[in-house]
């Protein structure tokens, strides 16, 4: 038995990287566990392994008492004597046991600590390797899908994307390479779960980073992201050198740092724009090629009002709205978009007869009315394309914005 543990220390610290000291105490404790669940079911008992040796040594612990009501954990003061002459009542004796009484519990109850602690080194271990590279782009090969969730090989570990962090539209086969931004690591009941994006808009900033030379050394700064993965991202840049144009420094000769960065990303697209403190001009790079009119700040409530050109408004608004949102968020105030009229009517005017015609809606309230024209939404027509979803971001529950695209739709059709 000796043999086998020293044998066992040895290839634990020498191939594992385990400490002999985690190692004995693990089976001491694992032993001491298996014991008092069945040959020495009751009795308190201690074990030791000598590091050196692997010589196992077990003691019952036992207390001295004037009378015996418990053999398995109480000793007669008289016999404690023969082993110590001066035990005395109250004291506990430590009576050494013949480690063959323990035997086979011994033998497969160290193999099962052995494998335990194992699992908990390499769980210990992947979060060691991978703590400090947490926001950083790692690079894996797919292995396999399970409930979901892509499994990626790190090398050092297998990782998780979960379908939250993926893009819409991409999919990997088997045996593919990828790359992805380490995420974040979580703590479960199995252990720690690497969990990787690439939907994340810290990936693409971490891309920008990577490709962009004037990034990494801190003379250009990414001062606002947006991003509906897969569809669009919008950047803000800035530079701390005047002579350094941070839009060209990010596109590239000929577009070649940009183009990088797109193929990454199957072909999302990507707006650079230059950063502005002022929002007005901030909206005013980020809707480019719209050109936003009387333009209104709304301080107190971080609100923009603003109208564009009939031509432009579907280019300001976007497919399913996305546009108008990344530039919203780009900027960090609300959007009220409308059209512009080519009648001389005030502004609050333009808003009324907005609202007014949603109300011709059955089931549509003017509170409701008002709210869908504060987010762009300035007619029927204008719902082309919203998804309920698009009016959850916006505020109303999932039940409310379900119940508003049957009653536009169901409008729509009635009306031609």
């Amino acid at each position: 038995m000796s043999h086998e543990i020293l044998s066992v220390l040895e290839y634990m610290e020498k191939e594992k990287g385990i400490d002999r000291a985690d190692m004995i105490s693990a089976i001491s404790t694992a032993i001491v566990g298996a014991a008092q669940r069945g040959v020495g079911a009751g009795q308190e008992i201690r074990v030791e392994i000598n590091p050196r040796t692997g010589a196992l040594q077990a003691w019952s612990q036992l207390e001295v008492v004037d009378s015996v009501s418990d053999s398995t954990s109480e000793i007669h003061v008289e016999k404690a004597r023969l082993i110590n002459p001066e035990a005395a009542a109250g004291q506990i004796l430590e009576k050494e046991i013949d480690p063959a009484f323990l035997g086979r519990i011994a033998a497969q109850t160290a193999r099962q600590a052995i494998m335990q602690r194992i699992r908990q080194f390499e769980k210990d271990r992947i979060y060691d390797d991978f703590k400090d590279s947490v926001g950083d782009i790692v690079t894996g090969t797919v292995r396999r899908r399970e409930r979901g969730d892509l499994i990626i090989d790190l090398g050092k570990a297998e990782a998780v994307m979960p379908p939250r962090e993926r893009v819409p539209g991409e999919d990997y086969a088997i045996g593919d390479s990828i790359r992805c931004l380490l995420l974040k690591i979580e703590q479960t009941n199995r252990g720690p779960d690497v969990i990787l994006s690439r939907s994340n808009i810290n990936f693409v900033r971490r891309l920008f980073e990577l490709e962009v030379t004037e990034i990494a050394d801190g003379t250009v700064t990414l001062e606002s992201m947006a991003r509906e993965a897969g569809y669009r991202t919008k950047v803000a840049v800035n530079s701390k050198d005047p002579k350094v144009d941070p839009v060209g420094a990010c596109v590239g000769a000929r577009g070649a740092r940009v183009k990088t960065i797109v193929r990454e990303l199957g072909g999302e697209k990507i707006d650079i724009v230059r950063y502005f403190q002022d929002p007005a001009q901030m909206l005013e790079e980020a809707l480019r090629p719209a050109v936003p009119k009387n333009i209104r700040l709304n301080e107190a409530e971080r609100r923009i009002h603003f109208e564009v050109a009939e031509d432009d408004l579907s280019v300001a608004i976007g497919r399913r709205g996305f546009n108008a949102k990344l530039t919203s968020r780009l900027v960090g105030w609300k959007l009220d978009i409308a059209k512009e009229e080519m009648e001389a009517v005030g502004f609050d005017q333009k808003i009324a007869q907005a609202v007014q015609g949603f109300t011709m809606i059955p089931g549509i309230d003017s509170a409701v009315a008002e709210q869908l024209v504060g987010i762009g939404l300035i007619s029927p027509d204008a719902f082309e394309g919203v998804a309920a979803g698009d009016l959850v971001d916006a505020g109303f529950t999932e039940e409310q914005s379900q119940d508003i695209i049957t009653k536009v739709q169901a409008y729509r059709q009635a009306n031609g």
